[in-house]
C-alpha cells in the first residue's frame, strides 16, 4: 500500500517505474519526475489500462475513489474505458448543442444588414448567453426564457425584451429543424411579458407645415452634406439607413436612377428609386464634395464609413423640430399620406416606391421595375409639389388620373353637372348629353333660327400650374368642349 509520504519522497528513477497500491491501482513514476495514476483491469478477456489522473493534482485518496468507481462498473458488466469515452462524447455533444452554439450558427445564416446584425448579436451576448448560453437546447424550459425576458422588462426595455424572445424562438425553431431538440418552449410565453406601448415615427402630414419644414431645410446652416441628406430624405422618402449607406456606384445621374442592392434593403429585394430633376441637381451639387468617397454621405470622422445614423434626426432637432413632431423615418409617412390623400396617386404606386411588400393578383412579389414609368411621373410630381410648398403655395398638383377625370365624358353612373342659364334653366355641360336632349327640353331656343352654343365649363376655362424647380414649368390645359354648328342641330329647321 502506498502513502503520500512515500510518494513524495520517491526519487526519480532512471526508467519508468510502477508503484503498486492494490486492486489494480498503481502509480507510474517517470524519469522526468511526472507521476501518473493507472488502473489495470481485464474486460472481455483482454487486459486494459485506465488513466485516473496525475499526482499531486489527483491525490492518493482520490485515485483510490476513482478505482473503486471503475471496479463497480466492471461488476456491472461495463467497460470503464468505454464508459469514459461515451461520457466524453456526450459532453462534447452537449457543448455542440448548447444554446449559444446553435444561436451563433443560426445568426451566421441570416442575410441581415450589418448594423442590425451587430444589434442582435449585442442583445444575445449581453442578455441571453450569460444565463442560458451553455445550456443544451434540448433541456431548456419556458421559465428559463421567461427569466431572460423579465430581467430586461425590469429595466424598462420592453420592446427589446420582446425582440430578444422572438429571436430566441427563431433559434429554437432552427434547433428543431436540425434535430437538436423536439419542441420550442418560447411559444409558451405568449402574453407573459408586458407589451410595449405602440409607437409610430413622428411625421408632418399637413402641407402647410411641410412647407415650413422645407424652408427650414433650405436655410439649414450646418454641414452641406447633412443639408443634402435632409433634402433627399424629403424627395426620395427611402428608409434612413438606405439613404445613409447610399454609394456613388449605385447612382446613375444621367439615367436618373438609384439602384439599391438587395443586401441593403429591409425586404432583401433590390429596389430602384427614380430620381427627379431636383434630386439629380442636389446630387450633382454634392458630387464635388463627396464624389471621391465610396459613400454619398460619408461620416464626419472617416470617409470609409457612412454618415451617423443620428445625423438627420440631430439636424431636425437643431432646426427646432422635436422627436414628437418629425423624425428621419417620418419623411416616409409624410410622402405616403400626401401622395395618396392630397395628390391622388394610386396606392400601389406609392407602396412600390416605399419598397413595401406588394404582391400581384397571383400572390407573387412585383419586381423592382414594376410600374416604373408611372413611378417616375409620381416622383417628379412629388418633387414639383414640394417646390410649390416651399414657395408658400399649397394648391396640389393633381396626379395624371385626377387631370383625366376633368375631360372624361360622364357615364350613366356619373351625375351630370348642371349649371343655370340666365333664364334659370339647367343645361348639361357634356356635348353628348346635349345632342341626345330632345327639343322640348331646350326652352331657351325661342325661335327656329336661333343657335345657342354650349357654355364652356368653368373647369375647361381654367389652367392648373405645374410647378418645378425653376418656377412654373408648364401648364396643364384641359381642352375646351367644341361649339356646335347649325349643321349638327337637325332639329332646327329653316323657315319654321
Amino acid at each position: 500500500m502506498l502513502t503520500d509520504a512515500a510518494i513524495r519522497k520517491a526519487p526519480a528513477p532512471e526508467k519508468p517505474r510502477k508503484l503498486a497500491d492494490g486492486g489494480g491501482l498503481f502509480l507510474l513514476h517517470n524519469p522526468n519526475g511526472s507521476k501518473w495514476w493507472r488502473l489495470k483491469y481485464r474486460f472481455g478477456g483482454k487486459e486494459k489500462l485506465l488513466s485516473l489522473g496525475t499526482y499531486p493534482d489527483t491525490g492518493l485518496a482520490d485515485a483510490r475513489a476513482r478505482r473503486d468507481e471503475a471496479r463497480k462498473l466492471l461488476a456491472a458488466g461495463i467497460d470503464p474505458g468505454e464508459h469514459r469515452k461515451a461520457e466524453k462524447a456526450a459532453g462534447e455533444e452537449r457543448a455542440a448543442n448548447s444554446f449559444e452554439v446553435v444561436a451563433r450558427e443560426w445568426l451566421g445564416k441570416q442575410a441581415w444588414v450589418e448594423h442590425y446584425r451587430v444589434k442582435v448579436e449585442a442583445w444575445m451576448a449581453n442578455d441571453v448567453y450569460p444565463y442560458i448560453g451553455g445550456r443544451p437546447v434540448a433541456e431548456l424550459t419556458a421559465p428559463e426564457f421567461l427569466r431572460v425576458g423579465r430581467r430586461m422588462e425590469e429595466r424598462g426595455a420592453l420592446e427589446s425584451a420582446h425582440r430578444v424572445l422572438q429571436t430566441c424562438g427563431q433559434v429554437m425553431r432552427y434547433a428543431i429543424a436540425t434535430g437538436r431538440t423536439e419542441r420550442n418552449p418560447v411559444t409558451d410565453l405568449r402574453g407573459a411579458i408586458a407589451s410595449p406601448a405602440e409607437r409610430h415615427h413622428a411625421a408632418i402630414t399637413d402641407p402647410a407645415m411641410l412647407g415650413g419644414l422645407l424652408r427650414a431645410i433650405e436655410g439649414y446652416a450646418g454641414d452641406p452634406t447633412t443639408r443634402a441628406a435632409l433634402k433627399l430624405s424629403a424627395l426620395l422618402f427611402v428608409r434612413p439607413g438606405e439613404l445613409r449607406h447610399a454609394e456613388w456606384a449605385e447612382i446613375d445621374l444621367d439615367a436618373g436612377e438609384w439602384n439599391i442592392p438587395a443586401g441593403k434593403m429591409k425586404m432583401r429585394q433590390p429596389h430602384l428609386v427614380p430620381l427627379s430633376e431636383q434630386a439629380v441637381a442636389i446630387l450633382r451639387e454634392l458630387q464635388p464634395l463627396t464624389g471621391r468617397s465610396q459613400y454619398v454621405f460619408p461620416g464626419g470622422r472617416s470617409p470609409r464609413r457612412p454618415m451617423s445614423n443620428n445625423a438627420i434626426n440631430a439636424a431636425l432637432r437643431r432646426m427646432g423640430y422635436s422627436k414628437e413632431t418629425m423624425t428621419a423615418h417620418g419623411f416616409r409617412a409624410t410622402a405616403r399620406t400626401i401622395l395618396d390623400e392630397v395628390l391622388g396617386y394610386r396606392v400601389d404606386f406609392i407602396e412600390h416606391q416605399l419598397a413595401h411588400a406588394v404582391k400581384d393578383p397571383n400572390g407573387r412579389a412585383y419586381n423592382r421595375t414594376a410600374h416604373l414609368p408611372e413611378r417616375r411621373k409620381m416622383m417628379q410630381g412629388w418633387a414639383d409639389y414640394l417646390n410649390q410648398l416651399k414657395a408658400g403655395l399649397d394648391k396640389p398638383i393633381p396626379a395624371d388620373k385626377t387631370a383625366q377625370k376633368a375631360v372624361v365624358a360622364p357615364t350613366k353612373a356619373q351625375p351630370v353637372e348642371q349649371r343655370s342659364l340666365p333664364d334659370g334653366s339647367g343645361q348639361p355641360t357634356n356635348v353628348l348629353q346635349w345632342e341626345k336632349m330632345p327639343p322640348r327640353r331646350k326652352p331657351w331656343l325661342k325661335d327656329q333660327g336661333e343657335q345657342k352654343s354650349i357654355p364652356e365649363p368653368a373647369e375647361a376655362q381654367s389652367v392648373k400650374p405645374h410647378a418645378s424647380a425653376d418656377g412654373v414649368r408648364e401648364q396643364l390645359e384641359i381642352p375646351q368642349e367644341p361649339r356646335l354648328s347649325a349643321r349638327s342641330k337637325p332639329w332646327l329647321r329653316k323657315g319654321s
